[in-house]
């Protein structure tokens, strides 16, 4: 039977992940993931798209908040769980989305712009605000994210990687590892894509249902190490190279698609583990 295989949640948007073992789950996704951004002088989130060093970002939970380090800065950066009382809001904005969010403070953007070499600023999620995924793929119904992309969770497949990597090796590129495509749940035990024709995923039989909402289409920050913040000098535009032979998506106007957006349809509350059995229901069109 399929398995859970790894968990990972992103506490600022494009930084480094936190591996974890279970994680709790909520409407807008797994707690405590994309809850901070990085914006620039507008109040526009910036990402390894622009800023590939940000993949050094190194993120850690620790008593009461996240702990972030980075090679070369002289001190982590601590953030609290819980926002100050006089935190302003400011305006943030994540691709078409604008909505109100909290700023961190000057020592978090000082922190941010030493280790950029750009000026920025960093933001957190304002309790208040919802920010709703695009109705067209949620069924016409509200549900919640943060500071994502556009989706509360993204699924992705061993299967999948593994074929990926089997292409690449045929044509003398480097193998990538999952890291590359940023997941949230990493799943084992189906065929190859096969998350492309799945319906729903039951976890710990039906505690936990999440539906594939949407296929994501990959951009750029696939071609970056996430350990280094750079591109493969022999093969800097791998694997998208590669997936255009393959993986482009009607769905999403012939984007290059690997792993699933997903919503939670029941679980709210519950938590989720790495070694947690799965089930799927196919969709049939």
């Amino acid at each position: 039977m399929p398995i859970i295989r790894a968990l990972f949640v992103y506490p600022v948007k494009s930084c480094g992940a936190i591996a974890l073992g279970e994680a709790q789950l909520e409407a807008e996704g797994l707690k405590w993931d994309r809850h901070w951004m990085v914006v620039d002088e507008t109040g526009r989130f910036v990402s390894q798209r622009e800023q590939a060093a940000m993949a050094r970002i190194v993120p850690a939970f620790v008593e009461g908040g996240v702990e972030l380090a980075m090679a070369g800065m002289p001190t982590p950066l601590t953030l609290p769980f819980e926002p100050g009382s006089d935190a302003h809001r400011v305006t943030a904005t994540v691709w078409k989305d604008t909505f109100e969010a909290l700023d961190e403070g000057d020592a978090a953007a000082r922190w941010f712009s030493q280790a950029l070499g750009v000026p920025v600023r960093l933001v957190r999620f304002a309790p208040d605000v919802t920010r709703l995924s695009s109705k067209k793929w949620t069924n016409d119904e509200d549900v919640p994210t943060q500071f994502a992309d556009g989706f509360p969770l993204l699924v992705t497949s061993e299967a999948s990687l593994a074929d990926l990597n089997a292409r690449l090796a045929q044509k003398g590129a480097t193998p990538v590892p999952m890291s590359r495509f940023r997941p949230n749940i990493v799943v084992d035990g189906e065929g190859a894509f096969d998350e492309d024709f799945i319906e729903t995923m039951s976890i710990e039989s039906g505690a936990v249902v999440l539906r594939f909402a949407k296929p994501c289409a990959r951009c750029p920050i696939t071609t970056i190490d996430q350990q280094t913040g750079e591109r493969d000098t022999q093969w800097p535009t791998e694997p998208l190279d590669t997936m255009v032979g393959f993986r482009a998506d009607p769905r999403v106007d012939g984007g290059l698609t690997f792993g699933q957006n997903a919503v939670v349809v029941a679980g709210k509350g519950k938590r989720v583990a790495v070694g947690a059995e799965v089930e799927w229901e196919w969709r049939f069109e």
